[in-house]
């Protein structure tokens, strides 16, 4: 939807060309309020919420269908929004594909408790949908992340308003557009464009969402839960992240460089389980540190459609100025750069928001550059002795979302994988991500599971019921 209002319209940007794409309408208060007023009507008339799951199922297929049909035009036009590598671009289509499948075969074959009664009754649990649920998601990986609210939301019965990130408005439109075709029925699924702190903070106080999914920032994470802890609505909030990745002395060199460098450097580091920080055991630190280096000084950054590309531009110029303010405030706590740290240059750059892969060291655990988050291609290498130094700095953050281990060793990797703080371990592996195994994150990482079972369950409220089949008529008092 195109509007000539610059004041009300968002504009999409190619981060690889700084070309103009589209101009996207920012939806108004009051057209807000009518969205919201349609998805209650189609949650209560519809018949969605009350059809039965194995023909739920059967539109949640035929939504992957459809993104199936159009998975490379998909892809491209996450490539413009985004910048993403266009490989990864089709793997997130994949992704979401994956995800429709998954929760159709959840939705027709999940089950619920018959409870132990301790008296003349029948005792057993039911789900029931919230009813109109907000879902809000982040420019870093759209149609992934949106198919990962929206599927489990309405494999559970509900009806579900879709908020895309200002940075990457143009994939969630397609999303709702094929749902629609597939068979989803009127208004169940609908799309609001706009700011986070102007139409997200609207969708999420309306009285009429009954449920909140969120995933971007901290600090807009905990507005969210401020605001639904004054409506007692429920709130899951998948935040930030600081993950370390570890490497032992014993660890597989070569296969733990490759991961390193994958593992912060892959989606150009705008992931929310990149291992930002780096920590070498103290004895071969020198040597990781420097094969590290190398690999990354060899990454082919490039245009995210370029043969062989493995870094593409950052998502948005404003967000590649906040990742080179980042760079700098750790070379002023005295960081070492010893790759990267600039804008790279040459004819294929020009007019994009590329920025080279960058290592620094020299800083001890408390530096900001080492607590907060980059979410862009910053590796912090950091030296530790034993595995109580590590867990004391591995844990000294206000983050807790992801981590890895590199080790032979079968009862490190138990005792550190435990002792961490972090939703996902990887051990031997990093940046895994499958949708039927639960995510999420401790401390200021989040609250609640998304994926698996527990990922449908999230979009649903426990009921539990009783069915009397005692003799007599019931006593006032025993």
């Amino acid at each position: 939807m195109v509007t000539t209002a610059p004041s009300a319209e968002l504009v999409s940007t190619n981060p690889a060309t700084g070309a103009e794409i589209a101009r996207v309408a920012i939806t108004s208060p009051e057209a807000l309020n009518a969205t919201v007023d349609r998805a209650r009507h189609a949650f209560h008339h519809s018949g969605w919420k009350s059809l039965l799951p194995h023909k739920r199922a059967l539109v949640l297929h035929a939504i992957a269908d459809g993104l199936a049909a159009e998975k490379e035009a998909l892809a491209r036009l996450q490539m413009q929004d985004n910048g993403k590598p266009l490989g990864e671009c089709r793997g997130m289509v994949e992704s979401a594909i994956g995800t429709f499948r998954y929760y159709a075969g959840v939705c027709e074959t999940l089950e619920t408790d018959v409870t132990p009664a301790r008296g003349d009754y029948v005792s057993f649990t039911v789900l029931e949908p919230f009813g109109v649920v907000a879902a809000i998601t982040p420019w870093n990986s759209p149609l992934m992340n949106d198919a990962t609210k929206v599927a489990p939301a309405l494999a559970a019965g509900n009806a579900v308003i879709l908020k895309p990130s200002e940075d990457s408005p143009l994939l969630a439109p397609e999303l709702a557009r094929i749902a629609r075709a597939a068979g989803l029925p009127q208004d169940l699924l609908q799309v609001v464009q706009g700011r986070g702190a102007d139409v997200g903070a609207a969708l999420v106080a309306h009285p009429g969402v009954r449920m909140i999914s969120f995933t971007g920032g901290t600090v807009s994470g905990r507005a969210i839960a401020r605001v639904a802890g004054d409506r007692l609505v429920p709130a899951a909030l998948e935040l930030g992240g600081k993950s370390p990745h570890v490497v032992f002395a014993d660890a597989d060199r070569v296969h733990a460089v490759a991961a390193v460098v994958a593992g912060i450097f892959g989606s150009a580091g705008q992931s929310c389980v990149a291992g930002s920080r780096l920590f070498i055991e103290q004895s071969i630190y020198h040597e990781v540190l420097t094969q590290v280096v190398e690999r990354a000084m060899h990454l082919r950054v490039a245009p995210p459609d370029a043969e062989g590309v493995e870094m593409g531009p950052l998502a948005s110029f404003h967000h590649r100025e906040r990742v080179a303010q980042f760079v700098d405030r750790a070379r002023a706590e005295g960081g070492r750069v010893l790759c990267g740290g600039a804008v790279p240059t040459g004819p294929q750059y020009e007019g994009g928001a590329y920025y080279l892969p960058t290592v620094i060291d020299g800083l001890g655990p408390d530096a900001v550059s080492c607590q907060e988050e980059a979410f862009g291609p910053v590796l912090v290498a950091l030296p530790f002795k034993d595995e109580a130094d590590l867990i004391a700095q591995a844990n000294g953050t206000a983050f807790g979302l992801a981590c890895g281990i590199w080790t032979e060793s079968f009862k490190r990797a138990w005792r550190v994988g435990r002792a961490l703080e972090a939703g996902s371990v990887w051990i031997n592996t990093y940046k895994q991500s499958v949708t039927s195994t639960p995510f999420g994150g401790f401390k200021n990482s989040g609250i609640g599971r998304e994926k698996g079972i527990d990922g449908l369950k999230l979009y649903a409220q426990v009921k539990s019921m009783y069915f009397g089949l005692h003799e007599q008529p019931l006593a006032v008092a025993k």
